[in-house]
């Protein structure tokens, strides 16, 4: 007879073992994790490096349902030895997830300190991009104010016509008929309690629109006229490896997100100075000016620029075209005339939540009497203006860094594409389980977390990991930080609402 034991069925390679290492290395109180306190009756709560090797295992294998990770504690021969045989209840392991999101950052940023242990970090170049991901928030119960008007004038016509239907009605009418053409008005009256309150609520907030199953979410364009709603996950991925240094996720498009991620990517990296490489849907004056403060050298593309005249049929001068003065501040046109400005700075609003900026006016009265005004300018009145914004400087140098490096530019894609293919397309990541932006982070950092684990073992191999894990000592100083929410939205549960107006 031959007996084995759970050690002999796990092989000495296996990446299980080098999750055991890592998370028996943690302390997780250092971590922000939710550690339960034991209670004088009752059985005692599992320990939770339990949980976080759980769904390590979890995520890096495929699996993300609690209830599916409960099966597999009974019958996965890797995971009873990890655990040393508990089966936690998926309740627990749900609520793990849930209740420490920050943590789940925070261990993130930890593993990349062992990744900077090990070289795999150049540190010098980032490339930044991001992808939607689905939330757990249906298009149909996602509002604008659109969508509520065409549901309040819906809900007006068919209450005319049911009260058209109660007048034309005479005694001898079925009343079980008019019962029911009564409990329909009465319908209609809540639904359109419940829309006007919607209406309402985003009356007082920034967004032009409202979740009500998870009130983060947005309604986001995924590609070309496509719109989900959803999440934007942001990633900044080295470029030594392939390895990804900050995360976080938002709830708006790229447009106004390129600093908060290159400045995150900095910190984590404890770098002075760093090179952020961006596609075009990252450009924004106000971003490009705030990463040139803090010592982030952006290449980011530039947008297309589109100008005509008024007819928009004749070739017209471009406004790169002009060449700027910068110690005279004045423009020259392609004629060799100056457009100058009187120094006024004037204000213009941004839309979609973005701050305001300032610019100054450009002019020439020589645009009056100039041979080529149709090439330039279609207006019978007036001549050529020309707006330079504060952040007219750094966008400048960022548009000639980006002519300057094509090569390093087109090496993005290299960088940093094949993440977000890897983590949706084969991994099937492509949507979360969670509700509210807080959580969502806690939950996308995990991801982030077991892919650079994944990418790490394919480049040095377990061996290699287990010997630095045996002399490794984590450095918690400068890693544990606050939550803070990367939207300043404020949450509004109209549904609530809704419910305690009825009740009233």
């Amino acid at each position: 007879m031959e007996f084995s034991c759970l050690e002999d069925a796990v092989e000495q390679d296996n990446q299980v073992r080098f999750l055991e290492a890592f998370v028996e290395k943690l302390d997780l109180k250092s971590l922000q994790f939710v550690v339960k306190e034991l209670k004088g009756e009752g059985r005692p709560s599992f320990e939770p490096k339990v949980f976080l090797k759980l769904y390590l295992y979890g995520y890096l294998n495929g699996l993300r349902s609690s209830r599916r990770l409960e099966r597999e504690c009974k019958r996965n021969i890797e995971l009873q030895w990890l655990l040393n045989r508990l089966v936690p209840n998926y309740h627990s392991i749900a609520d793990f997830r849930k209740d420490n999101p920050a943590a789940l950052r925070n261990t993130f940023k930890l593993f990349l300190c062992l990744l900077k242990d090990l070289d795999l970090i150049g540190g010098k170049t980032v490339a930044i991009d991001g992808t939607k991901m689905r939330a757990h928030n249906s298009k149909k119960n996602n509002y604008s104010p659109k969508k509520i008007e065409r549901h309040l004038a819906y809900i007006e016509e068919k209450t005319n016509e049911y009260l058209k239907e109660l007048d034309a009605n005479d005694e001898g009418e079925s009343p079980i008929k008019l019962d029911n053409i009564k409990k329909k008005i009465e319908r209609l009256k809540q639904n359109k309690i419940k829309y006007e309150l919607l209406g309402k609520q985003m009356e007082g907030s920034r967004s032009p629109q409202v979740s009500t199953t998870d009130p983060d979410a947005r309604a986001l364009l995924v590609q070309g006229q496509v719109v989900e709603v959803s999440y934007n996950m942001q990633a900044a991925v080295d470029d030594k490896h392939k390895l990804v240094v900050a995360t976080h996720t938002i709830n708006k498009n790229d447009r106004n997100a390129l600093s908060a991620i290159a400045i995150e990517a900095k910190g984590n990296l404890a770098v002075e100075t760093l090179t952020a490489i961006s596609d075009k849907g990252y450009h924004n004056g106000s971003e490009l000016q705030t990463c040139k403060q803090e010592n982030i050298t952006t290449i980011c593309a530039q947008q297309e620029i589109v100008n005509s005249n008024e007819k928009g049929t004749t070739p017209a001068y471009l406004v790169t075209q002009f060449t700027y003065n910068k110690e005279e501040d004045t423009y020259t046109c392609p004629q060799g005339e100056v457009l100058r400005t009187k120094g006024t700075w004037h204000t213009k609003k941004s839309g979609n939540g973005a701050p305001s900026y300032q610019f100054k006016k450009y002019r020439t009265s020589a645009c009056k009497d100039c041979p080529v005004k149709h090439l330039c300018t279609g207006r019978e009145k007036g001549g050529r203006e020309i707006d330079r914004s504060e952040y007219a400087d750094a966008v400048e140098e960022n548009s000639k860094r980006y002519k300057e490096n094509a090569v390093l530019y087109r090496k993005r894609q290299e960088i940093n594409e094949h993440i977000f293919g890897t983590i949706k397309r084969k991994w099937g990541y492509n949507h979360t389980n969670l509700k509210g932006l807080k959580k969502v982070n806690g939950e996308f950092a995990l991801i982030m977390t077991v892919y650079n684990m994944k990418r790490c073992i394919n480049i040095i191999g377990i061996e290699k990991l287990m010997e630095k894990i045996k002399n490794w000592q984590p450095n918690y100083e400068g890693i544990v930080r606050v939550f803070e929410n990367t939207t300043s939205l404020t949450h509004i549960r109209p549904i609530q609402i809704f419910n305690s107006k009825l009740a009233a």
